[in-house]
């Protein structure tokens, strides 16, 4: 569950966390939007190297990297669905595309997951809900979003506890 533990907010004192949510929030944007429009490793590489400062400064090192950990599996498994896929479905010869394509895909991601985290890690439920409505978002909407951005890290707490109770009756969750 460590990978939801990287959208918990931190309350560190920062110049990263008294920024608005909505200058993050548009932030945040730009790296989705970017990593998108990129199909080569190069650019979103470098996206991905772009974050570390804004992580550095906002002090949320350790917990960004747990994210980062837990999203790793993902990114290894979109990796190879993707070479699997590229392999099987038309190239033959291993060339510089057969490969470069899954760790784009895969880097793609990570910097998707990253950038979210980041984000949720510095800013507040309560201030991104007033940024919201401060936006005028539907009252609705803003409730909403907020209830899920808090009680995501809880349900995945509570499915962890879960988890352990069963391991420690005797339940082998580990063969399936």
């Amino acid at each position: 569950m460590s990978v939801f533990e990287g959208f918990r907010f931190r309350r560190v004192h920062s110049p990263i966390h008294h920024l608005d949510p909505r200058v993050k929030f548009l932030y945040v944007l730009v790296i989705f939007g970017v990593a998108i429009a990129f199909l080569e490793v190069f650019p979103l590489v470098l996206l991905f190297l772009i974050q570390i400062p804004f992580v550095l400064l906002a002090r949320v090192q350790r917990e960004w990297i747990r994210s980062l950990k837990g999203a790793l599996f993902l990114a290894i498994l979109i990796f190879a669905v993707n070479l699997a896929f590229g392999y099987f479905g038309g190239t033959s010869s291993p060339s510089m595309f057969l490969w470069e394509y899954p760790l784009a895909m895969s880097l793609r991601f990570l910097v998707l997951v990253e950038s979210f985290s980041g984000f949720f890690l510095t800013t507040s439920p309560d201030h991104l809900s007033l940024a919201l409505e401060l936006s005028h978002v539907p009252y609705e909407f803003c409730f909403a979003f907020t209830t899920a951005v808090r009680f995501v890290p809880v349900l995945a707490e509570e499915a962890q506890t879960i988890m352990d109770a069963q391991k420690a009756r005797g339940l082998e969750l580990e063969r399936g």
